[in-house]
């Protein structure tokens, strides 16, 4: 009798693949070798018609919380689509390297006053989402970083309250009707443990011009941090790209008084542009609501930071009571490995109110990145308080401007000129102040001419003073910058302000 060959034994299932931030990394690989395919927008019309106050009186449920079910510190929250996010992204979790997308459910939210005719479908769709952290009391779950609206996001700190963005990308910023908006068009937040310091979320980048996957370590603290990681696959060569671009607002400051019909003497969000440059100086270019639009470069080479900075912390100079611009946070981005040549580039635009974000600053690289190949780009934001101790030297504080008066000799005004005040404080000033014949100013503008530089001691800060004198013809513009130094040692950081002759 013939043997039968017994059949070989059942093959071992497979386990799932685990997800990765490389599967991030290769979708958007995949994706820069397509053309562009914009997403319709398939809303009902009843989401499209949301006006800002019906859609914010669309609020998560905080008991539905992603997260509320583990013993992790961090919770969840999911942003309704409607209003000004009409664009639906996709928003998986991440459990021991199964990623799972959240499915709209209705009962996710609890919609106020705002009503709908029909219930809505459920694949709506989410407009983004947030996490929460114990930042402030152990016992509450306090709001620490928002992604929604293209590629924004915003983080806190202790004590912080919203003000700035930071951005993803940015390409033609300051362009008008031609800034093209990369955005996130899909989420992955891995589960974090009931020990986790950090949370990590992935994010794949879509635009006509441009993907890229995007990778967020985010440490929450008195000043958290983000490292970012991003892999950018450019479809084309492109012309004004912004790496780490940050958005803020200025309306009015002490430097900048045009708009002053209002009892709150200031209103910002962020007051300077602060740069590290790669030879190591610093340098502080105070914000403006300039009357047309403006643009400086600071050519630089392996910059070591940058950052939009809000330095006024005194209440007494905002007087706003619900809005707390003196809580606002400073985004500071410290770039990691060789960034090459460049420039730090900020965009200031004018705006008659205070609702508009009319400040940009950015990283534009020299070379344009070139489609066809990979460009990893790595660098950290902080959301800080108290930026006092970001270097040791002297700060410039305040920052005024007048028409000069006569000196004393009876010497009449130069025709033309201005004077900008400068208080300086910090570092070792007040060490000098007692003797301040041994600090010099050291003045110079890059058109027109310094007529008069001079300082007094300031023991209000314990600083000084600074009072600089420009001249230049009408319609001349040129750049003033200005320091203090002991012999051949600079004391201060490097002022910078623009000026036009009028």
């Amino acid at each position: 009798m013939a043997q039968q060959a017994l059949p070989p034994p059942p093959a071992s299932p497979q386990p799932a693949p685990r997800f990765g931030f490389e599967d991030v990394v290769r979708r958007a690989r995949d994706l820069s070798a397509l053309a562009y395919e914009a997403q319709p927008i398939q809303l009902p019309e009843q989401l499209q018609r949301l006006e800002f106050d019906q859609w914010r009186d669309i609020r998560f449920r905080s008991e539905r919380a992603f997260f509320g079910n583990t013993a992790s510190p961090y919770r969840m929250h999911l942003f309704h689509l409607g209003f000004l996010f009409i664009k639906p992204v996709t928003i998986n979790t991440v459990r021991d390297g199964l990623a799972t997308p959240i499915p709209y459910a209705a009962n996710l939210f609890d919609y106020g006053r705002t009503r709908f005719a029909t219930p809505l479908p459920v694949n709506s769709g989410f407009a983004g989402f947030r996490l929460h952290f114990p930042l402030n009391d152990p016992r509450v779950h306090d709001e620490l970083v928002s992604f929604i609206g293209a590629s924004y996001f915003r983080l806190l700190g202790r004590s912080q309250r919203y003000g700035l963005s930071a951005r993803g990308l940015s390409i033609g910023a300051g362009v008008k009707d031609g800034e093209e908006f990369p955005y996130f068009r899909e989420f992955w937040i891995e589960t974090p443990g009931a020990d986790a310091d950090r949370v990590v979320v992935h994010a794949l980048l879509d635009s006509p011009s441009i993907t890229g996957a995007f990778q967020f370590h985010i440490y929450p603290g008195r000043a958290s941090v983000m490292a970012v990681t991003a892999h950018l696959f450019p479809r084309r060569e492109i012309a004004r790209l912004g790496l780490a671009p940050l958005t803020s607002m200025f309306f009015t400051g002490e430097n900048d008084r045009r708009f002053f019909d209002d009892y709150r003497s200031e209103l910002h969000d962020s007051d300077g542009l602060l740069i590290h440059s790669g030879t190591g100086e610093w340098i502080w270019r105070p914000l403006r609501n300039p009357k047309e639009q403006a643009v400086s470069a600071f050519v630089e080479r392996n910059p070591r930071g940058f950052g939009l900075m809000q330095r006024d912390r005194v209440f007494e100079h905002y007087q706003d009571l619900d809005l707390s611009y003196e809580m606002r946070p400073s985004y500071w981005i410290e770039p990691e490995g060789e960034w090459g040549e460049g420039h730090v580039e900020l965009i200031e635009l004018p705006t008659t109110d205070e609702t508009n974000d009319n400040i940009v600053a950015l990283w534009a690289p020299r070379t344009p990145l070139q489609p066809g190949r990979e460009h990893v780009i790595r660098y950290r934001l902080s959301s800080l308080g108290n930026v006092d101790a970001l270097h040791p030297g002297g700060r410039a504080v305040n920052t005024y401007q007048a028409k000069p008066k006569a000196l004393g000799s009876g010497e009449a005004v130069t025709p033309g000129a201005r004077r900008f005040i400068v208080d300086f404080a910090g570092g070792e000033l007040a060490f000098h102040v007692a003797d301040p014949d041994k600090i010099e100013i050291v003045p110079s503008v890059s058109a027109g001419r310094i007529n008069r530089a001079f300082l007094i001691p300031n023991p209000k800060i314990a600083g000084f003073r600074a009072f600089i004198d420009v001249v230049m013809e009408p319609g001349q513009s040129g750049d003033l910058r200005a320091f203090l130094r002991t012999g051949p040692k600079a004391l201060t950081e490097t002022w910078t302000y623009p000026w036009r002759g009028e």
